[in-house]
């Protein structure tokens, strides 16, 4: 009986550390390979401008002229306004809020499925932690909405004579981004590997997923019975935030802001499990 307590018991302890390992393990090898994935991402930015006459200021020129182009189709073209201001100011700053967290999710979201593809042969000839390739898109993301950020906090100066004290709150909306980013980046690279064509089809459902989220048009004007529906979006959650510190002079929504941080850490940990369980078929595979 005593022998069966102890084995209970040591069960019991390994079922409680196991959900506690998940979340600490992916954590504890990216910092662990933080010097890496530092070297990685430099690498990147700079490899993919090397010989371009700008160079890395690409990294800021590329985001800026896609805001643009979206600028003048929905604030000049279509004339769509945010709110009782109907001026095309308010629109800009509206729309730039929200294109801030669109910009590092779907950057690396988009480049996922093929980010092990890309880096065959580090995978087959060197032993690294393979984890940290989605990480570094990840990074690189955050890199690009670091100086978008910048840039967007000089346009609201300019256009408000002040930046809000709530911007305070931004950790309170990256750090969920960046879980829920690496989750997403973490499965769709591991199942690129079986699955060739996901680049593509990844491509066609951020385009879809970037039209449903209330980025470049008001929310009111989304069909009031499917609000709650498209409120279960964690892109929604976030640009809300986003505009809710830099514009509105309030913090986020407590309530979808804690469902945001919980369904942000079990993607985390989901799809790192996954990345985790199917690592040791990539090279044989690649």
């Amino acid at each position: 009986m005593k022998d069966l307590a102890v084995k209970t018991e040591s069960r019991s302890v390994a079922v409680l550390r196991t959900p506690a390992r998940a979340v600490i393990y992916p954590l504890r090898t990216t910092w662990r390979n933080r010097g890496l994935i530092r070297t990685m991402v430099r690498r990147d930015i700079v490899g993919r401008y090397r010989g371009s006459f700008a160079g890395v200021f690409w990294t800021v020129i590329n985001p800026l002229l896609l805001m643009l182009t979206y600028f003048f189709v929905f604030g000049i073209v279509l004339r769509t306004r945010f709110g009782s201001d109907t001026s095309r100011s308010a629109f800009a700053l509206y729309f730039l809020a929200g294109m801030l967290p669109w910009l590092a999710f779907s950057e690396a979201v988009g480049r996922s499925p093929n980010v092990l593809l890309e880096h065959r042969n580090f995978i087959r000839k060197l032993v690294f932690a393979v984890e940290t390739l989605p990480v570094n898109l990840v990074v690189s993301g955050l890199v690009s909405e670091f100086f978008a950020i910048v840039l967007f906090c000089g346009f609201v100066l300019v256009a408000r004579g002040s930046v809000p004290w709530t911007v305070i709150w931004l950790p309170a909306l990256l750090v969920p981004q960046i879980l829920f980013t690496a989750g997403m980046s973490w499965f769709l690279a591991a199942l690129g590997v079986f699955l060739r064509d996901l680049g593509q089809i990844i491509g066609f459902l951020l385009t879809l997923w970037f039209f449903v989220t209330p980025i470049c048009y008001p929310e009111t004007s989304l069909p009031p019975e499917f609000q709650p529906l498209f409120a279960m979006n964690p892109i929604y959650v976030l640009v809300r935030g986003y505009r809710a510190i830099f514009l509105e002079h309030r913090p986020p929504d407590f309530g979808p802001l804690w469902k945001l941080w919980l369904v942000a850490a079990v993607v985390f940990v989901l799809g790192h499990a996954w990345f985790y369980k199917l690592r040791k078929t990539f090279a044989d595979i690649i």
